[in-house]
């Protein structure tokens, strides 16, 4: 289904664990002017882009600097032409990189004079103040950087992967090899211009918000707005490979250029009694910032290979809370629309745990 123009923003970069918008714009139907939407897992920032459809002040959390990247492009108000003449100022700058990753990877990933352009953007966009077309222009590069090859003109800088994740570097090359598969010479100025032109053809009203990197338990209590709508998904027990998965993008926005492996710190990786006190102690911060009669709306789920019941998983970490959250209806989400989450990779197998969404309201 091709978005309405005002929506486009919303996809800006594709990303594996997204909601649809559908599911928060239809819990702010019943939303009112001047009240405040809270996401402390807000992903790629959905939420965050529905509540300004919506006219609605907004605040993202999410301790993925890829994920806090792309959330906080859906609050800039910036036109198509502005970040061109970004870019294009960036590239014709006469800046020479000076960190050009090498090695069997990179040579088969990009063409070599598509690399140092793309080079060239991120090393200013790493010393670049954070201004809109300096977001919005990481963001879609982080959009373009890898993707299926196309027979006209390159959508995407690298050769054949994946839009939602990165292949791994051993895995990838094994790929490219097998089938002789080189990547295209691809002009990073007319990639982004076509980008541009398409994602920011047309924007909703400016809205307050902002987007926080980090443990959401921390920075919620460093927030001034009293919140009136929670609307969020957390990470499913067990899973590890929201960072791994996204070391391409993450590498761009600074991190070394090779995977990333190291789970610590995550949330998902600690033992299931240390997950819920996590969850726990999230919904317990998030109450403290939450007007009276404030509404807690969550979609959770797990990993077949985990074995875990979400409804249990979830209802428990709420109970241990003890922040006045009171549950109000549990039921299933549905059936994932194609491609819109990792749960729909799951159901293909048939071994797919059906996603539950959770409402409760503050009562304490």
């Amino acid at each position: 289904m091709v978005a309405a123009p005002i929506q486009r923003l919303n996809a800006i970069c594709p990303y594996f664990t997204m909601f649809p918008l559908g599911f928060p714009l239809g819990v702010l139907a019943e939303s009112q002017a001047g009240q405040w939407v809270l996401d402390p897992f807000c992903g790629r920032g959905t939420t965050l882009f529905a509540a300004r459809l919506c006219g609605l002040g907004t605040v993202g959390i999410d301790a993925n600097p890829v994920a806090t990247a792309l959330a906080a492009a859906k609050l800039v108000q910036v036109g198509a032409e502005t970040v061109i003449r970004r870019c294009r100022g960036l590239l014709r700058s006469g800046y020479e990189p000076t960190e050009i990753p090498e090695g069997e990877f990179w040579e088969s990933c990009f063409h070599p004079d598509t690399l140092v352009d793309i080079c060239r953007l991120r090393e200013q966009l790493l010393r670049a103040p954070a201004k809109p077309s300096a977001v919005a222009l990481r963001a879609l590069m982080l959009g373009i950087l890898h993707g299926p090859l196309r027979k006209g003109v390159p959508t995407y800088l690298s050769n054949q992967m994946p839009r939602t994740y990165a292949t791994k570097p051993t895995a990838a090359v094994r790929f490219w090899r097998a089938r002789d598969l080189r990547p295209p010479r691809v002009e990073v100025l007319d990639a982004v211009r076509r980008r541009a032109r398409y994602s920011l053809a047309e924007l909703p009203a400016r809205v307050p918000g902002t987007v926080h990197q980090g443990d959401a338990t921390v920075e919620v209590g460093r927030l001034r707005p009293l919140f009136s709508w929670i609307i969020t998904s957390p990470p499913y027990y067990g899973m590890r490979t929201y960072l791994p998965d996204q070391w391409l993008r993450a590498w761009f926005l600074g991190a070394p250029p090779q995977v990333e492996y190291s789970v610590d710190g995550q949330l998902t990786q600690q033992s299931e009694e240390a997950f819920l006190s996590g969850l726990a102690d999230t919904w317990r911060a998030v109450a403290q910032r939450s007007v009276p009669r404030a509404r807690l709306v969550i979609r959770f789920g797990a990993l077949p290979s985990v074995a875990k019941n979400p409804t249990k998983l979830l209802t428990r970490s709420i109970e241990e809370s003890e922040a006045g959250w009171a549950i109000t209806s549990l039921r299933p989400s549905g059936a994932p629309r194609r491609g819109a989450r990792q749960a729909e990779q799951f159901a293909r197998t048939g071994v797919y745990v059906e996603e539950i969404d959770c409402h409760a309201v503050l009562t304490g």
